[in-house]
């Protein structure tokens, strides 16, 4: 990690909040409701796993705090804003600006180099800028790797990619889906290293996993059934990988 990096103010306001939120899906059987009234306050720098067996609403509710979906009902707040207000431009300028994300499938445009697809999301942010991201790839230890192709990356060298373009635009909210997922365990203690690092300079992680290692080491761990939250534990300390 970068020591010159300037650390996100970690104030312990609150910088994520649903209200009530319900998502509904339309299924062969009649309306599905993804998320049900689930209400959920996160506070700036903290490290959230959310748990819960497929088909809990995990993804759903990545989706609205990503703001990628929008919620039918009760509200979502990121970052002081309730996004619900926005219109599609400003809410696709909030998302660069506010949400960066990591997945456990990548998501690397195939045929650009590892610099370009860091930049790739400068440009969806504003301008972009060479330098910046070869920054952003040495704070993954990638700088070395900059003009390689995903194909010619390992799994592990492929998800620091996508934590380098995650982090590009500096946003203050993380979403995490089974990050290490597909990682064997050498490159999962690289990632997980990565991660504690991030979130010790401020970034809020949300982080869905199916692992419980994983989870423990979180500030707080949310549980997912039938779309709404079942549990909540908050951990004391967190776990060494």
């Amino acid at each position: 990690m970068d020591e010159s990096q300037e650390p996100i103010d970690s104030a312990q306001d609150t910088i994520i909040e649903l209200r009530e939120a319900t998502r509904q899906y339309k299924g062969r059987a009649g309306e599905v409701r993804a998320l049900d009234s689930v209400s959920l306050s996160v506070r700036r720098g903290e490290w959230l796993a959310i748990t819960g067996p497929s088909g809990s609403g995990k993804s759903t509710l990545v989706n609205l705090l990503g703001c990628l979906d929008r919620a039918d009902s009760g509200s979502v707040w990121i970052a002081g804003k309730d996004v619900h207000t926005l219109s599609r431009q400003e809410l696709d300028q909030f998302r660069a600006e506010t949400v960066g994300f990591i997945f456990q499938q990548f998501h690397l445009i195939p045929y650009l180099t590892a610099l370009e697809n860091v930049m790739l999301a400068q440009y969806f942010h504003s301008i972009t800028d060479r330098e910046e991201a070869l920054a952003s790839l040495r704070r993954v230890g990638l700088e070395d790797r900059a003009a390689h192709l995903p194909s010619e990356l390992s799994g592990g060298e492929q998800q620091r990619v996508c934590i380098a373009r995650a982090l590009i635009n500096q946003p203050p909210v993380l979403l995490a889906d089974e990050p290490t997922g597909n990682l064997d365990a050498a490159n999962q203690e690289i990632v997980t290293g990565l991660l504690r690092s991030l979130n010790q300079m401020g970034h809020t992680i949300l982080m869905v996993t199916h692992d419980p290692a994983m989870a423990q080491m979180a500030d707080r761990i949310v549980e997912l059934q039938h779309g709404r939250i079942v549990a909540e534990r908050k951990l004391t300390a967190t776990s060494p990988v």
